[in-house]
């Protein structure tokens, strides 16, 4: 199985009028990192770095001005995406883009069956968050002191350790193909992949602070005895 972390850099948030200026991905094979990336910068073909934008990525319209436009790298990326799932954090955003500039050269948009967000995905395994990417990166452990600013291959490089250790940590990508372990099938979106899991040798501690919890345990008691959570202890 072959999936492709990834992420862009934008000059604003409106697809219609703003262009993508970065792209960057990382290729997993099995969840297994193979080395090989994707690294793109992209002149937005006259349309300017907005602000609020810059002040996120830094990437400047001077630095920008003898970069390649996107008819011109287009093959590169769909070539490096080819037969690949397309994995994002808050993916509706990343796609928007994509399948925008796609429509631009009058090429077909990506389909949605061949799309994982990670920011869905997280949230239902952590429904009271925060599920920010740097928040994740704190949750499993990841060091992310290194990014000051948003960049669309270092975040997919972070993306791609998240990703890892939602669907069960470097010990799944590990043993991947090994018939003595048990396969559970995960679905998100309507998006089908297996992951393969250990049997821990003991119990993890809490993530949670006491706080937390009763703040957790006050939200179900409000819900009532129809809250799915009062099936399952956080403990």
């Amino acid at each position: 199985m072959r999936e492709i972390i990834f992420d862009t850099e934008t000059t604003g948030l409106d697809n219609r009028n703003d262009r993508i200026i970065e792209i960057g991905g990382i290729e997993l094979v099995n969840h297994f990192p193979t080395g090989r990336t994707l690294h793109i910068y992209i002149n937005p073909d006259g349309t300017k770095v907005h602000p609020d934008a810059l002040a996120v990525h830094g990437i400047t319209d001077a630095f920008l001005s003898d970069k390649p436009v996107f008819a011109e790298v287009v093959d590169d990326i769909l070539s490096f995406f080819e037969g690949a799932t397309w994995i994002a954090h808050n993916a509706n955003f990343d796609m928007g883009f994509i399948n925008a500039e796609l429509a631009r050269l009058n090429l077909p948009p990506i389909s949605q069956e061949r799309v994982i967000d990670t920011l869905q995905l997280a949230r239902r395994k952590n429904p009271m968050g925060p599920n920010s990417l740097d928040a994740l990166c704190r949750r499993y452990g990841i060091d992310n002191s290194h990014r000051t600013k948003h960049g669309a291959l270092l975040d997919s490089e972070l993306l791609a350790e998240v990703y890892i250790e939602m669907i069960g940590g470097r010990q799944t990508a590990l043993v991947l193909g090994q018939t003595e372990t048990r396969k559970t099938d995960v679905i998100e979106d309507d998006q089908d992949f297996s992951a393969v899991v250990l049997d821990r040798p003991r119990k993890l501690s809490p993530r949670l602070s006491p706080d937390e919890a009763k703040a957790h345990e006050s939200m179900v008691a409000k819900i009532g005895a129809k809250a799915i959570w009062s099936k399952y202890s956080i403990n």
